[in-house]
């Protein structure tokens, strides 16, 4: 049971409200930061939400300051919520030498390996207490979330869409690493928090999920941008091969590839309209037309 959350900040934002809340995380084991977006209708009543995960080293300020993201979630009357990225203060050897670990890196994933295995608990954190919490102690409708996320988080907003059937009515994703069993990113965190056995690692990859999938699960779509100038294309992120998972078991996805665009906010900030209105069309239409029930 999660404490009751800690207003650290709010901010007057498109007739709603930026909030920056923290609270003690009974699954992490420490205190934990996030910031939710309250469109001016939730003064009226609770509205359905958009989850961001966001990217290596990034915390739960970054998607709020950067995105550009309030205007339009303000017309549409859609929440967004940003957690932080990883546990912070553990005090964990190495937890703040690099972004392979610790500080920043969470991959949205509950680690079996020590050291981390005691605070590195973010999807259990996700989707067991903070988004149950959020719905129950703030004007969002707990039954119509949707989730994005940004590169680390893209693979987070796909994977636990992907894990958790139900829990999320639409999926979208900035340049996800889309099959992290293929690349550095992934070889390096999978083996630090899940271990050397490879077959761990498959239930936190998007492409495998979805191979694996037996009906598309979201028969609205799915959208996903990619950068074509984006230097972590070639080794790290692979959209192709979720592409083509996709294709094989019929999902529809609009995989959108963009010249001349990077891995940065300026690319996420260009397309987040389109992203919005994605989430938009599924969370605020009758449930046949969303997710399909599984």
């Amino acid at each position: 049971m999660s404490t009751p959350f800690e207003l650290l900040s709010a901010h007057a934002c498109f007739g709603g409200e930026q909030r920056f809340y923290q609270h003690a995380s009974t699954t992490i084991g420490l205190p934990m930061k996030f910031a939710v977006y309250l469109p001016p209708q939730a003064q009226q009543g609770p509205v359905p939400a958009v989850v961001y995960l966001a990217g290596l080293t990034c915390t739960e300020e970054t998607f709020m300051v950067k995105a550009g993201a309030q205007r339009l979630a303000a017309e549409l009357g859609l929440a967004l919520i940003a957690p932080d990225t990883s546990p912070r203060g553990a005090n964990v050897p190495g937890e703040a030498d690099s972004w392979d670990f610790g500080v920043g890196a969470g991959f949205y994933l509950d680690a079996t390996q020590a050291p981390w295995r005691t605070y590195w608990r973010m999807e259990s954190y996700l989707l067991d207490e903070l988004l149950p919490q959020v719905a129950a102690q703030l004007p969002i409708d707990g039954s119509r979330l949707g989730i994005t996320g940004h590169s680390m988080g893209g693979h987070g907003a796909l994977t636990l869409a992907l894990r958790h059937p139900g829990r999320f009515q639409s999926l979208s994703a900035f340049a996800p690493i889309c099959a992290p069993t293929q690349c550095p990113w992934g070889d390096k965190a999978f083996t630090g928090y899940l271990g050397p056995d490879r077959s761990t690692w498959i239930e936190h990859d998007a492409t495998v999920l979805m191979q694996h999938q037996p009906v598309a699960p979201y028969p609205a779509g799915i959208l996903i941008d990619q950068g074509l100038a984006d230097k972590f294309l070639p080794d790290q992120l692979h959209p192709h091969l979720l592409e083509a998972a996709c294709a094989a078991i019929g999902q529809s996805l609009t995989l959108r590839r963009h010249a001349g665009y990077d891995h940065g906010y300026y690319f996420v900030q260009s397309f987040m309209a389109d992203h919005l209105q994605h989430h938009a069309r599924q969370l605020m239409a009758p449930p046949s037309a969303g997710a399909s029930a599984r």
